[in-house]
């Protein structure tokens, strides 16, 4: 019989304190998942996986030491203490490391309002493999597609446990259906490739296999005959696939590991405009039935509903408890870890505030510009924010997409390009990141 993670985290816990550890977190992490790859009509890949990872922190005094290992025998923990304490009496002291205080913890936490596990039973292999032969043919069934590269469905159930010497103990599980289609249209070096995919935390929600398949395909083809566009200053409309790209750079700027640092361009805009007048960005992590939802982050403190930028205004960082330490400031319960690296700030689910426009009306609007589909590459300055990638999409003339671009680079500057954003009406609610498609205008665009 499989022992359960609360039990193996205490087991650590007291191997911890045995070993001389004058203090100690340990993180329990187990999973099991099934992988479905159907390509040519043929299954090309059928891949079951378990596992059960261990992670230990210590502490002696405000040195600290991690380590983890695969195997939950008790002579492995042992083993795991008397390392990490060893480790720990040789690191350098860290002035900010340490756990949170038992006042500042999580309690009372609701779970079962979070729905972050599907009731149903698990399917079957054989119905996922269906699922990815239906979302292939209905790839395969769009006039121009010429073959797809992959089809794949899964499903997953995770779960996490934490505990510390502090008094914090508490776990949650996490269950992930997910399918995805990659379709190639068109032959030699004229090809072109697209996707579509969806992944949810409850298996009624996930789109149709045929919906996927459909998109894939009809995606692949409408990028054939792909040409470089113009060079100039153009509007560019970042679509609601990769515009959620743009506030995640915000959000590496506004991380506190960062500010701590002094490497983000960011630094000097705590209560300053980051966003037009009429746009907030509101972190909730507890969404139900969205993939970054928790009652606790990875140090044991209360996750909470915040606006990150309330009508435009830079109102926090994100911070764990050494970045909060570091800067003099309290943790805003955004730890994240694994087990075998110690807490870092991270977000969780994320709102845009919507435009009254719909993408089309955007497009319409912009008259000649770029509408960027796909972005490659990545060069981002972080103590400047200078910002040029590399992108693909559809040129637009007049108002209405004229034709496929590929092979052209936007640039600009983010502190510049994110006071200008335009957002459209069309995120999808069920996203971890909400954010819809937005349009900046007069980008630098490089192409032929």
């Amino acid at each position: 019989m499989t022992q359960p993670l609360d039990e193996i985290a205490q087991a650590l816990l007291r191997a911890a304190h045995k070993a001389g550890a004058l203090a100690a977190d340990a993180i329990v992490a187990s999973g099991s998942s099934v992988s479905i790859d159907i390509r040519a009509g043929a299954l090309e890949q059928a891949e079951r996986s378990e596992a059960t990872d261990i992670g230990l922190r210590v502490f002696m005094g405000q040195r600290q030491a991690m380590v983890s290992a695969s195997d939950t025998r008790e002579a492995t923990l042992e083993a795991m203490a008397t390392r990490a304490v060893a480790m720990a009496r040789e690191a350098p002291e860290d002035i900010y490391a340490g756990l949170a205080d038992p006042d500042q913890l999580a309690r009372d936490w609701d779970i079962a309002a979070l729905e972050l596990v599907d009731p149903a039973p698990e399917p079957a292999p054989t119905e996922l493999e269906e699922d990815a032969r239906r979302a292939e043919a209905s790839a395969l069934a769009i006039d121009g597609v010429s073959q797809v590269q992959a089809a794949n469905a899964s499903y997953g159930v995770n779960q996490v446990h934490l505990a510390a010497s502090n008094g914090f103990t508490g776990g949650y599980r996490r269950s992930t259906r997910a399918l995805s289609c990659v379709a190639i249209a068109g032959s030699g070096t004229g090809m072109e490739r697209d996707h579509d995919g969806d992944a949810r935390i409850w298996q009624s929600d996930l789109r149709s296999a045929e919906d996927i398949g459909t998109i894939a395909g009809e995606r692949a083809v409408e990028r054939l005959g792909a040409r470089r566009p113009k060079t100039g200053r153009y509007p560019v409309l970042f679509d609601e696939r990769i515009s959620g790209s743009l506030i995640g750079h915000l959000l590496s700027a506004t991380n506190g590991a960062m500010i701590a640092r002094g490497s983000s361009w960011l630094s000097d805009a705590l209560g300053q405009p980051v966003l037009p007048d009429h746009l907030s960005l509101i972190e909730d992590p507890h969404r139900p039935r969205v993939g970054g939802s928790r009652p606790f982050d990875g140090e044991g403190l209360p996750t909470q509903r915040r606006a990150i930028v309330q009508d435009g205004v830079l109102t926090g960082w994100t911070l764990d408890l050494s970045s909060a330490r570091k800067l003099g400031l309290e943790s805003t319960g955004n730890a994240v870890r694994g087990t075998s690296s110690p807490p870092s700030p991270a977000n969780w689910n994320l709102e845009l505030t919507p435009g009254d426009l719909s993408r089309e009306d955007l497009i319409r609007d912009m008259g000649t510009g770029l509408l960027v589909t796909s972005l490659i590459g990545s060069t981002i300055n972080p103590n400047t924010g200078d910002y040029s990638r590399g992108a693909s999409g559809f040129w637009v003339e007049n108002g209405e997409i004229a034709y496929p671009v590929n092979e052209c680079t936007i640039a600009g500057n983010l502190r510049d390009m994110l006071r200008r954003l335009q957002p459209a009406n069309d995120a999808r609610p069920w996203l971890s990141r909400v954010v819809p498609s937005l349009m900046i205008e007069g980008m630098t665009l490089a192409g032929g």
